[in-house]
């Protein structure tokens, strides 16, 4: 994948994650247990991830992420789908054809 594009799915993710443009949130049943506090303070630290290396960021797309949350371990992933979420989006660069879908986890829970 070219530099360009990779860049431009790299700042479509940021703002997707950062205001949810652009696609869907999904929570696993472990971190609904966190409670309202605790989803809330789950997802601003999701919002503000910016612990991007090579190890955990290896394309550069910004697409996962973890961290520590209450003694708990927390992952968070983005996927691309087509609009109709039935397949792969074909350009994850291109928001036209593509829909986010950010799923955030307990990493007990992958």
């Amino acid at each position: 994948m070219d530099k360009e594009k990779t860049a431009r799915i790299r700042r479509l993710n940021d703002r997707f994650r950062r205001s949810g443009v652009g696609g869907d949130i999904f929570v696993t049943p472990g971190i609904q247990q966190l409670g309202e506090e605790g989803m809330n303070a789950v997802a601003a630290k999701v919002a503000g991830f910016d612990q991007f290396d090579h190890d955990n960021d290896p394309h550069g797309e910004h697409d996962f992420g973890a961290f520590d949350h209450d003694g708990q371990r927390i992952f968070w992933k983005i996927d691309y789908y087509s609009p109709d979420m039935m397949s792969g989006s074909e350009d994850p660069s291109d928001p036209g054809i593509t829909k986010r879908a950010l799923t955030i986890m307990l990493a007990s829970e992958y």
